[in-house]
């Protein structure tokens, strides 16, 4: 008797390689359906992009602080010998009160007029669009560009406001007769970039002028959320319209007007470009900034480790700005 054997179908390679696919595809989709996983999973490129941009400067920043490192050198370790000799520089402590000076004084304004600006548009009339599409135009034109238009306009010899000066000086002298031109002489138009003062007060005008769209905008997106309801009972009860501002709007729009003025604060206390495009840190150091002086140590002057230095004494008061607005907002959200 013949015994018939059976073939038995054995798995092959590509059939094992298939089915581990298979398989390792699914575990992948399980882990993705937790959504703690996904949470994670998503968080990557976010995670790369500050690790690459933010985290990895900083940390290169801080080392360099701590060398003599110059352009073209590896640099030596020399702990917080570049922090000491810039406590023992003038020229570092004018940049600070300048840089305090400025941020605080360019902050106020456009707090102030974006407040007010917002309220105007706020308002209900013929192209309010595009109205509040042209007011944004200063903070969307390109910084370089917009600095060098105004140093056009701040030149000592084709500046617009001194032509601008000099036509209201002639039509007095037209109205009130020759005697005004006698006691006062010819028109002397003021060196807006050369004198201290008015260099400080051209970096401030420029820098508000710039940041101004942004306070606007973003308070007009707070004033919209404000219920119509609570100034028509103002209203009623007979109240006017600083009453029913400050007790009414101001209260509401807070928590944004927070966020803005230290987003405004932090950007502005970091500045460069305004500075460096108008006036270079003059005259005789009048207008330097933290940033300009990290900027001209570092790159102009070679000395990377101070530059290094000069920027990092600008991290403990932003982050102390931002320590701030996180518990204080987190104190509003409790309430």
């Amino acid at each position: 008797m013949k015994s018939t054997s059976q073939s038995v179908p054995t798995a092959t390679s590509d059939t094992l390689e298939a089915g581990a696919r298979l398989s390792f595809g699914r575990r992948i989709g399980l882990w993705l359906e937790n959504e703690a996983v996904l949470g994670y999973v998503l968080m990557v490129p976010a995670l790369l992009l500050i690790v690459v941009f933010i985290a990895y400067p900083f940390s290169l920043g801080v080392w360099m602080s701590l060398t003599d490192k110059l352009v073209g050198t590896p640099g030596k370790f020399v702990g917080l010998a570049n922090f000491a000799k810039l406590l023992r520089s003038e020229i570092f402590y004018q940049a600070a009160w300048n840089t305090v000076v400025f941020t605080i004084a360019a902050t106020v304004i456009k707090g102030v007029f974006g407040m007010w600006l917002a309220i105007l548009l706020n308002r209900k009339f013929r192209l309010a669009r595009f109205t509040r599409a042209t007011v944004l135009l200063p903070f969307i034109v390109p910084t370089v560009l917009s600095g060098l238009a105004w140093l056009w306009m701040f030149d000592a010899t084709f500046s617009v406001f001194n032509w601008t000066l000099k036509w209201m000086w002639q039509m007095e002298i037209s109205v009130f007769g020759m005697a005004l031109k006698e006691n006062w002489g010819y028109f002397r138009g003021p060196l807006w970039l050369g004198s201290p003062a008015l260099a400080m007060f051209s970096i401030i005008l420029v820098n508000a002028w710039r940041g101004l769209p942004f306070f606007a905008i973003t308070l007009l997106a707070g004033l919209q959320t404000v219920p119509p309801e609570l100034y028509d009972a103002g209203d009623i009860d007979g109240t006017n319209e600083f009453q029913k501002f400050w007790h009414i709007t101001l209260p509401l729009i807070k928590p944004i007007a927070v966020v803005v003025t230290v987003f405004s604060f932090v950007v502005t206390f970091s500045d460069f470009q305004v500075v460096y495009i108008l006036t270079r840190g003059g005259p005789h150091n009048s207008t330097h900034l933290l940033a300009t002086l990290a900027y001209q140590l570092g790159m102009t002057s070679g000395n990377l480790g101070e530059g290094a230095a000069a920027a990092l004494f600008m991290f403990p008061i932003l982050g102390l700005v931002i320590l701030w607005q996180l518990f204080y907002l987190r104190r509003e959200g409790s309430d």
